[in-house]
C-alpha cells in the first residue's frame, strides 16, 4: 500500500491517540467514582460507543492519507507495426477495389481500434522496405502513413520482416552473412502484422523468408499474416504485361506458425473489414494504484454513526 501523504497520517493517529487516551482516563476515573460510591463498576458495553467513535477517527486518519493499493491491471499494450505490401500485384481487383485499397481500409479500421497504450508503426515493403511512421501513441501518424502507399515493384517478405523488427528495436535488424538469425534480444510486447499476397518476388535479391521469421521468433515478437486476395487470382498489368498474380498462402502460414501469431486469409473485402476484431494482441500486466480513500471514508462514518447511536441508546445523549 503507498499514501499519498504520509505527514496526515501521522498527524492523524496522534489525534486518535490523543482520543483514546482521553477516553481512557476518563473511563478509569469514572470506574474510581463508581467503586467509590459502592457501585456497580461499569460493564464493556458501557464503552462501546466511545470505542467506536476512536475506531472511527483512526480510520478516518488513514483515509486522509490517500493510500492506494497496487494491483496487477492486465491491459492491451506494447508496439504494433504494420507491414503493408505495396508490391504491383497489390493493385490486382479479385478483392474491391482492389487488394492495396482493401488492405489500407482493414488497416485503419485496426489502428482505430486500439487504444492509446498500444504505438503503431507502418512499414511498407515492396522488393525493399522502408519505415513510413515509427511507433508512436499518436496513431494519426500511423493512419496518414497509410494513405499516402501506393503500388510499385516487386515482393519481398523477408525484407519485410527485417524492416518491421528494425522499427521495433530502433537498430538496423538483418541477417547474418551466412543467412544466420541475428540476436536483436527479447521484445515479448511487439507484435507484426503483415497484410500481403503473400506473393515472394524478389528476383534473387529477397532476404530468407524462413530466417528472418526465426529472428522474430528468437526476440518474441509474434507476427500475424493477413492474406489479401484470392487463391483463384487474377491478371494484373505490369510494364504492358499481363501477369497473372493470386493469394499464396503457404509462405504466410509459416511466418504465422514460426512466430506464434496466426494467418488471417480475407479473400473479400467484407473478411478484412473484420479483420481488426480477429487479431488478439498480447496482454501485459501493470501494477496501477487503487484509491482506497472512498471505501476508508464510507467505514469511518458507518463506525462514528454506529459509536453515536450506541451512546445515544445507552445514555439518551449525543455526549
Amino acid at each position: 500500500m503507498t499514501l499519498s501523504s504520509p505527514l496526515l497520517l501521522v498527524a492523524g493517529l496522534l489525534v486518535t491517540a490523543a482520543l483514546a487516551w482521553a477516553v481512557i482516563v476518563s473511563s478509569r476515573r469514572r470506574a474510581a467514582a463508581l467503586a467509590a460510591a459502592g457501585a456497580s463498576p461499569a460493564n464493556l458495553r458501557t464503552y462501546l460507543g466511545a470505542g467506536l467513535t476512536v475506531a472511527g477517527v483512526g480510520v478516518l486518519a488513514v483515509a486522509t492519507a490517500g493510500p492506494a493499493a497496487m494491483v496487477p491491471v492486465p491491459r492491451v499494450s506494447g508496439t504494433v507495426i504494420l507491414a503493408m505490401d505495396v508490391s504491383t500485384s497489390m493493385g490486382a481487383d479479385d478483392v474491391a477495389p482492389n487488394r492495396l485499397a482493401a488492405a489500407q481500409r482493414a488497416a485503419r479500421a485496426f489502428v482505430a481500434a486500439q487504444p492509446a497504450s498500444v504505438d503503431i508503426g507502418v512499414v511498407a515493403f515492396e522488393r525493399g522496405a522502408l519505415t513510413t511512421a515509427r511507433p508512436d501513441a499518436d496513431h494519426s501518424v500511423a493512419l496518414k502513413a497509410i494513405d499516402r502507399l501506393k503500388v510499385t515493384g516487386g515482393t519481398s517478405l523477408g525484407t519485410a520482416i527485417l524492416a518491421s523488427l528494425t522499427a521495433i528495436t530502433g537498430k538496423q535488424v538483418a541477417l547474418g552473412r551466412d543467412g544466420a538469425a541475428p540476436d536483436i534480444g527479447y521484445w515479448p510486447s511487439a507484435t507484426i502484422v503483415m497484410f500481403t499476397d503473400g506473393q515472394n518476388r524478389a528476383e534473387g535479391q529477397d532476404a530468407d523468408v524462413e530466417r528472418a521469421a526465426q529472428a522474430a521468433q528468437r526476440a518474441g515478437v509474434h507476427i500475424h499474416t493477413v492474406g489479401v486476395g484470392t487463391t483463384a487470382g487474377t491478371t494484373v498489368e505490369v510494364a504492358g504485361y499481363h501477369l497473372q498474380t493470386s493469394l499464396e498462402e503457404e509462405p504466410l502460414t509459416m511466418i504465422a506458425e514460426t512466430t506464434g501469431g496466426a494467418y488471417h486469409p480475407a479473400s473479400d473485402a467484407a473478411r478484412l473489414d473484420g479483420v481488426a476484431d480477429s487479431i488478439d494482441l498480447r496482454l501485459t500486466v501493470s501494477d496501477e494504484p487503487l484509491p482506497l480513500a472512498g471505501a476508508l471514508i464510507g467505514l469511518a462514518l458507518a463506525l462514528l454513526a454506529a459509536g453515536a447511536a450506541v451512546t445515544v441508546l445507552r445514555t439518551g445523549r449525543v455526549i
